[in-house]
């Protein structure tokens, strides 16, 4: 990950928790002052931002000493210490909770994206992300479902063209809708289309989509979808995933599962922060 992408996001959540400093640490903590601490982990899970944890230490004491004790991707049990930190007392005090956010929330994700991914071992799918993510830090929480075994969707609106249901009526169909994509998108900018019904899929098809999107189908009307795509386009299943269906989609034969849940709902790891 781009350093400058975490030291954007900190700097962000660094004046939005301090406006106007940090009054508790700055009246009662000594400016001398130098503490040792460690971050320990209070439940099982995936680590995922090791890097940008480090970074807001480092952002308000260049001098800070932090021992790793995990790396991302790993796999920890409950009561792990996963860092050792020693430097200025006021700084591991002001980058803690910030730090701590976003260990816990890019732990989360990893954590949840790993069960969806081992759910469908065996299957030739791809458990997917979509844009569903926190404003301000999609970069972080996509690399957080890379990290948790994840493919990622795309990452703006500008990274592909994906002609969903209002676009589909927006444009007067959805041979209309790919037709002027086509015309004016590069020949290496893909084409995804989202679909409801078999009639949409044959029109998608037919139209030159290059991934089909196959959206809240019955498990029924999905097998069917990607039998008579017959891999002439990329399918990929979205709505309604659960850990009780992922597996009955991907028998289906789809490439890829995508999941909101990966990102809009997550559950933030819970992790700890404790001076010795």
């Amino acid at each position: 990950m781009e350093k400058w992408i975490i030291r954007d996001v900190l700097e962000k959540a660094f004046k939005e928790d301090m406006p106007a400093g940090d009054i508790t640490t700055d009246y009662i903590v000594p400016e001398n002052a130098h503490s040792r601490a460690y971050m320990i982990t209070k439940q099982e899970g995936v680590i995922a931002g090791i890097e940008v944890c480090i970074e807001a230490f480092k952002m308000l004491d260049p001098d800070i000493k932090i021992n790793t004790l995990v790396k991302d991707g790993d796999f920890v049990e409950a009561g792990t210490r996963i860092l050792e930190i020693e430097g200025k007392s006021k700084a591991l005090l002001k980058a803690e909770r910030t730090a701590l956010n976003l260990l816990q929330r890019l732990s989360g994700i990893a954590t949840i994206t790993r069960l969806y991914v081992e759910k469908i071992i065996g299957y030739d799918t791809k458990v997917a992300d979509t844009r569903k993510t926190t404003p301000g830090l999609r970069a972080l929480e996509k690399y957080a479902v890379r990290i948790g075994g994840g493919t990622n969707h795309r990452f703006s609106l500008s990274d592909c063209v994906l002609i969903k249901d209002n676009h589909i009526k927006a444009a007067g169909g959805i041979k209309k809708a790919v037709k002027a994509a086509r015309e004016h998108v590069p020949h290496t900018a893909k084409i995804e289309v989202e679909t409801e019904t078999l009639e949409q899929v044959r029109e998608a098809l037919e139209s030159g989509a290059d991934i089909i999107m196959l959206d809240n189908m019955p498990l029924n009307i999905m097998k069917q979808a990607v039998e008579m795509i017959n891999h002439r386009a990329v399918t990929e299943a979205s709505g309604n995933v659960t850990f009780d269906n992922i597996q009955e989609i991907a028998a289906t034969g789809v490439d890829i599962i995508s999941i909101g849940a990966l990102t809009h709902s997550v559950k933030a790891m819970d992790i700890s922060m404790k001076f010795e």
